[in-house]
């Protein structure tokens, strides 16, 4: 069995601490999973939700570290694997009346892309 040098490459981006919800960044996440470079960057420009822009600032980073990288084209390109796992909790206090404070949890996560080269035959 002849193994292409090309096939096991990916190259890849990773985001932490990205100050939003697990489940808001998942909803983004699954619409773009095995789809192509330039169909995700359509998708992702005209998605109405906020999480959208920081997987599309690492969509564009995960492309250019293949393409400078390792060399890839941008057009053959696709999304194998995308990720999104649960951060840390940062947890702040806010003044409330008669000197007591609320606790405030803002929740992050870590977001991986992972883009590989199409097979061609």
């Amino acid at each position: 069995m002849i193994k292409n040098e090309n096939s096991d490459r990916e190259a890849k981006a990773l985001a932490q601490h990205i100050c939003m919800s697990v489940f808001k960044a998942r909803r983004v996440i699954d619409q773009i999973r095995g789809r192509s470079y330039e169909e995700t960057l359509m998708i992702l420009e005209l998605m109405p939700y906020w999480a959208s822009y920081p997987i599309l600032k690492l969509v564009y980073s995960a492309a250019a570290n293949a393409s400078h990288n390792m060399g890839l084209n941008e057009a053959d390109l696709f999304i194998s694997k995308a990720e999104v796992n649960r951060g840390v909790i940062v947890k702040k206090l806010k003044p409330r009346a008669r000197g007591r404070s609320y606790l405030i949890k803002k929740t992050t996560c870590h977001i991986k892309i992972f883009l590989k080269e199409k097979y061609k035959n």
